[in-house]
């Protein structure tokens, strides 16, 4: 399948994490608008047939030289075709080129699939915050560009 790779608005990026599977209920638009103010970010989505089937969403959360890539995901029927791998790979040439030196990101425990494609795809992990619950410990990763 052919998916083409875009910058997008805020809402057709929110709009598709709300039919995730894995996304709890989300914020108010004002809540996301309000973390990404005055922030260098970057909104992608990937298409297929113009129907948005993917997103990924950063910016520079830490200002600390790193790019913190925040919320992302892929519609159930169009994972394992690459579409994640090129959602990732826009957002990396983009941070590097903007002078970014490294991507951040966090996951919980149980978001195997996701540990699994950052441990594939050149991530490394620096921390581990615990929580009641294993699933629930939070894992942050790091890939130096």
């Amino acid at each position: 399948m052919a998916y083409e790779i875009e910058e997008a608005s805020l809402s057709e990026a929110l709009n598709l994490l709300g039919q995730l599977p894995e996304f709890d209920q989300l914020r108010p638009l004002d809540y996301y608008e309000q973390m990404l103010k005055s922030k260098a970010q970057l909104i992608l989505v990937a298409k297929h047939n113009r129907k948005t089937v993917g997103c990924k969403l950063g910016y520079d959360r830490f200002e600390d030289g790193s790019f913190y890539s925040w919320l992302g995901g892929v519609l159930p029927a169009h994972r394992k075709s690459g579409v994640a791998w090129k959602l990732a790979r826009h957002q990396e040439e983009w941070a590097r080129k903007t002078g970014f030196g490294s991507i951040k990101f966090k996951t919980q425990n149980r978001h195997k699939a996701m540990l699994q494609f950052a441990i594939k795809n050149g991530f490394s992990i620096y921390n581990v915050k615990s929580k009641d619950e294993l699933e629930l410990y939070r894992i942050e990763l790091i890939k130096k560009l």
